[in-house]
C-alpha cells in the first residue's frame, strides 16, 4: 500500500508516528551525551582529588559562587554518588526530553536554576553542594506534572507510571542524612 492509498488521517498519523520516533531518538542521544559529559567530568574530577567539585560547587549564600550553579550538577564528590544520579538522570531526562529537545534545554536551565538556587540559598552556610540530585527531582517533577498541564494521554500516562515507579524519590525530597542537600 503506497503513500497515495492511504487517507489523510493515516497520513497523518503516521507522519506523527515517525516525528515522535524521531525526537525520541534524539532524546536517547542527547541524554547519552549528557551522561558521557558528566562521566568523563567525574573522570577529570577524581584526578583531581575533586578540586572541580569545590571550586566550581555551590557554596551557600557565597555572592561570588552564584554562577557556579551552572556547573554544579555536571560535578559529583564521588563515583559511587555519580552512579546514584545516572539511571535517574538519564531515565527521567530522556522523558523530559522525548517531546522536543528545544523544550527540553529550556526547562533543563530553569530546572538548575531553581535548584541551584534552592540550594544556594537553603544549604548550611558555606558548605559546598555538587551533584545532579536536584536536576533529578526536576526531571521527576517535570515528567509528572506535564500530562497534567498539557492534557495529552501520552504524558499523563507517562507520569502516573514515573510517579508510581518512583514513588521513593519523593522520600528524598526531605533527606534525612544531614550531609544531603
Amino acid at each position: 500500500m503506497g503513500p497515495r492509498s492511504l487517507s489523510a488521517r493515516q497520513q497523518r498519523l503516521r507522519a506523527d508516528a515517525h516525528r515522535v520516533i524521531a525526537d525520541a531518538r534524539r532524546a536517547m542521544f542527547v541524554m547519552a551525551a549528557v551522561l558521557a559529559l558528566v562521566w568523563l567530568l567525574q573522570l577529570v574530577n577524581s584526578l583531581d582529588h575533586y578540586g572541580l567539585s569545590r571550586h566550581f560547587g555551590i557554596v551557600a549564600r557565597e555572592p561570588s559562587r552564584l554562577p557556579d550553579i551552572f556547573a554544579a550538577p555536571f560535578l559529583h564528590w564521588s563515583f559511587d554518588h555519580l552512579e546514584a544520579n545516572s539511571a535517574p538522570l538519564f531515565f527521567l531526562g530522556f522523558l523530559a526530553a522525548y517531546r522536543g529537545v528545544a523544550r527540553f534545554v529550556a526547562v533543563s536551565v530553569l530546572i538548575i536554576v531553581a535548584s541551584g538556587m534552592g540550594s544556594w540559598l537553603f544549604d548550611s552556610a558555606h558548605t559546598v553542594g555538587a551533584g545532579a540530585s536536584g536536576v533529578v527531582f526536576g526531571y521527576f517533577s517535570y515528567v509528572v506534572l506535564r500530562g497534567v498541564l498539557e492534557r495529552h494521554l501520552v504524558d499523563i500516562v507517562v507520569g502516573v507510571v514515573v510517579a508510581a515507579s518512583y514513588w521513593s524519590i519523593l522520600r528524598g525530597v526531605l533527606p534525612t542524612d544531614p550531609h544531603i542537600g
